[in-house]
Order: structure tokens, then sequence, then C-alpha cells
């Protein structure tokens, strides 16, 4: 699509404004696929289940080999097993069972779900771009006020609010424990962000070095 592709305010760390960033129109042109983004979610919760519910039939409980009472001139209903599912602590019928849930994902519906996420980021103006992110040492306090600086205030646990992205060359230790323990905060290298949290996160924050990388993730091969 051949659309004028906006510029986005570029933040400096040091505080303020510092220009504006031009965006990639390969990637910032393309409308948001709700259908990819959905199948992006399902995919990624779904794949974090391991599977191991199991329950044990009659075969895999203990014990039942011996028959419990004579099959005639009892007076009791027939039975061959104390296992039996109709018995207490027998077997369970049609219990959960160990199954895999993974979901295959093909990569270019995954670059395509990336994609939407930037672009739904941008035009719910929940896109944001830093200069740099630069700590020495690992300071939270230095963390809430930079976040605070860029208007994301200091929320419960239960709401996640920004999603900070930083490039290979520029993620350390110090970054990601400088917001490690904001629990509405988190701070990921741009190989590792993925469509669920960019859309679990009600803002997106990216440093000037990682938006390339992040969108050449996305882009069209």
């Amino acid at each position: 699509m051949n659309q004028s592709v906006p510029k986005i305010a570029l933040h400096k760390f040091e505080g303020g404004k510092g220009g504006e960033v031009a965006l990639s129109p390969a990637v910032f042109s393309e409308p948001v696929n709700k259908d990819l983004l959905y199948r992006a979610v399902r995919t990624y919760l779904m794949n974090l289940r391991q599977g191991t519910h199991d329950t044990k039939t009659r075969s895999d409980v203990a014990g039942g080999g011996k028959k419990p009472w004579p099959q005639k001139h009892t007076g009791n209903a027939r039975h061959g097993s104390r296992r039996s599912p109709i018995w207490r602590k027998g077997g369970i019928v049609f219990g959960p069972h160990m199954k895999e849930y993974d979901y295959g994902f093909p990569k270019k519906m995954q670059r395509g779900a990336l994609r939407s996420a930037l672009v739904a980021k941008l035009q719910d103006q929940q896109l944001h771009v830093i200069d740099k992110l630069s700590y020495a040492q690992p300071k939270t306090k230095e963390g809430v006020k930079l976040l605070s600086g860029l208007g994301f205030p200091k929320h419960d646990k239960y709401r996640y609010e920004v999603l900070i992205v930083v490039s290979q060359k520029e993620y350390s230790q110090a970054i990601k424990k400088t917001f490690s323990n904001l629990p509405w905060a988190k701070c990921v290298e741009t190989n590792s962000a993925t469509t669920y949290e960019i859309l679990k996160y009600e803002n997106l924050l990216v440093t000037q070095q990682a938006l390339p990388e992040l969108e050449a993730r996305c882009k069209l091969v």
C-alpha cells in the first residue's frame, strides 16, 4: 500500500523530546489483521500448557486382583474387582489424560501478526520511541522516574502498563533489573518481543536502536 507513513516523536533519555523518527513504510502502512492477532495469541497461550494432567483408569489403580465375594448366593450384586469405576477409590472413567496442546504457527503468519500488533499500537497512540536506555547499575527508582516522566504512572500489579524493547547490543542486566521489580513494566530485547506481550501491555516503549531491528523481524521476505 502506497500510503504516507507518519513520523513518531522521539523522547530523550535525559528528558524532553528530540525531533522525530521515520517509521518503515513496509511495516506501518499495512492494515491490522485481527485474525492473525487472534491466532498469534491463541498459539502463544496454548503452547504454554504442559498437558501433564492425568487420571488413573481401572488398569492403573493398585489392587483389585481378587474378586470381592463369590458370584452367587451372597445377596450382593456381582463384582469382579474393587478397582471398578463404580467403587470408591476405583478407576476414573473419561478422565483427562496427558496430551500436547502445541499449535503450529508458520513464520510468515508470525511476521504478519507482529506487524499488525505494531500497527495497532501506532494507531492507538501507544507506541513510543526513546533515543536510548543507559544504566550503569540497576536502580528501580531510576526506572520509575523515567517511566513516570514519559507518562507511564505507577500502577498496581494487575495492570500491565508498558513493555520496553531494547536492541540486542543495548540489553544488559542493569537495564533488565532496573525494571524487573515493577509488576506493571517489563523489559525485553528485540528478538524476545512477542505479539502476545505487545498486545498484553498497554504501551510499547522502543529504543531508537531497537526500532529497525523490530521492523526487520516483521517485514515480508
